[in-house]
């Protein structure tokens, strides 16, 4: 008598079902989550890494811009311009690979960081968004009305308590949707660091095809969570927009 075959269990059927039937094969995408969790972490160190450094060199670029401070409003546009003027990526390779090409800086003391593809993507990325920020910023501030800065002065406020007590605090608040823009848009942009060797979570989605010959499995992965932090990002400033302009909702009589 022949032996009775076995029936497969249920991880086998869903693995036969995922690697024949489905179009997707999510089991392989699980299988290797351990390199999309570091993929994960990399892209959140170097979002939140680039948007807390330049987010607080953009306060004093964006006070300068908006007060037309002479020849320093004049230098900041000229950055502004050159960082807002010309794509991410290009300003990554220029870092990455262009700045290896000069002796000066491969003898420096600078060098071990530039060499490194982290540190340079850390820097292009806070340069970059700091240039965005001063722009949303600069634009906060001049949109405040001229009434709330007399009244300060009229208080007997200096310049400096005008500034950190009346014009940042609502000049942040009238940022907040424009910069939670930002935020998706360098969570978006984040991707171009895996062209210099990073494994972010586009990186660990070619690693996983290049490995298997898949044509879209870690790009599909790799959309899911990106969809799933711009979820978590979007819901956040709702929340922190709703505590923020709490003042303004109509109250009931």
């Amino acid at each position: 008598m022949e032996p009775e075959e076995r029936a497969p269990s249920l991880l086998e059927a869903i693995k036969d079902f995922s690697e024949h039937s489905s179009p997707v094969d999510f089991v392989i995408i699980a299988q290797h989550w351990e390199m999309f969790l570091t993929g994960i972490g990399y892209t959140l160190l170097i979002v939140a890494v680039s948007l807390i450094v330049g987010g607080a060199l953009s306060l004093p670029l964006a006070v300068a811009r908006a007060y037309r401070t002479p020849i320093v409003n004049q230098i900041i546009f000229g950055y502004v311009y050159v960082f807002r003027g010309t794509p991410l990526l290009v300003q990554l390779y220029l870092v990455y690979y262009g700045l290896g090409q000069f002796e000066a800086v491969r003898d420096s003391i600078f060098w071990p960081v530039l060499k490194d593809p982290l540190w340079c993507t850390l820097l292009t990325f806070v340069l970059n968004t700091a240039a965005y920020t001063t722009e949303i910023f600069r634009g906060a501030i001049e949109a405040i009305p001229y009434g709330e800065v007399e009244a300060a002065k009229a208080c007997g406020m200096s310049s400096f308590q005008r500034t950190t007590r009346i014009v940042l605090p609502n000049a942040l608040r009238r940022a907040l949707p424009a910069y939670s823009n930002e935020i998706i848009f360098m969570l978006h942009g984040s991707v171009v660091a895996s062209t210099v060797t990073i494994v972010d979570i586009l990186g660990a989605g070619r690693i996983l095809n290049s490995k298997y010959y898949l044509a879209y499995e870690g790009f599909l992965a790799a959309a899911v969570l990106y969809m799933l932090l711009v979820l978590i990002i979007t819901r956040g400033f709702k929340v922190w927009e709703k505590h923020w302009h709490a003042h303004l909702r109509p109250r009931e009589v």
